[in-house]
């Protein structure tokens, strides 16, 4: 097996090696996947707490995704609970909300879901969007979009990185940009 071409980083403080893949011919992203990266998690969290500290908000709101790891790390530091929103929707969950977005991953339109619990957790409340990485912003735009369903606000957007355009995100909370690689 030929070995995959990488992109070097330090993020918190952490040097990984992200794989590049090739998602649409001519175009390439590095693959930050913190999944079962504790070291990782841990120091991201540490540092996005400092990042959020001037940040008035009530919870954390992610996408069933890997970002998982990091809303229950950076809820440990903040103390401030979370909530996921899912991507299928089970019995158990009552009376949801529902958004759809496109991800750039995987190419696929997918469903948010706010279940019923977690939507009468976050009525009313304002929250911290967050995010492993914002590449086109259709994730956010969807959760935005239940949080304004649900009668939450927006108080801050965060991810362990952006991609793409960053001008497009200076307003994000982040510890880092990646490029895109073209050709």
């Amino acid at each position: 097996m030929p070995k995959r071409e990488v992109y070097s980083i330090e993020i918190a403080g952490i040097k990984r090696e992200l794989p590049l893949f090739e998602i649409k011919p001519g175009l390439r992203i590095a693959i930050l996947n913190i999944l079962g990266d504790t070291e990782l998690v841990q120091a991201c969290a540490r540092e996005l707490s400092k990042k959020l500290k001037d940040v008035d908000y009530d919870i954390l709101v992610t996408a069933e995704a890997k970002s998982i790891p990091l809303a229950y790390a950076l809820s440990v530091e903040t103390k401030k609970p979370y909530i996921i929103l899912r991507k299928l929707y089970k019995p158990y969950m009552g009376d949801v909300i529902q958004a759809e977005t496109l991800s750039i991953t995987t190419g696929q339109p997918q469903v948010l879901i706010l279940d019923e619990k977690d939507r009468e957790a976050i009525t009313g409340k304002k929250a911290v969007i967050l995010d492993d990485v914002i590449s086109t912003g259709s994730t956010l735009q969807g959760m935005r979009m239940i949080l304004d369903k649900a009668g939450a606000s927006v108080a801050g957007e965060a991810a362990i990185l952006t991609e793409g355009d960053r001008a497009q995100w200076m307003h994000i909370h982040s510890l880092g940009h990646l490029p895109m690689f073209t050709g």
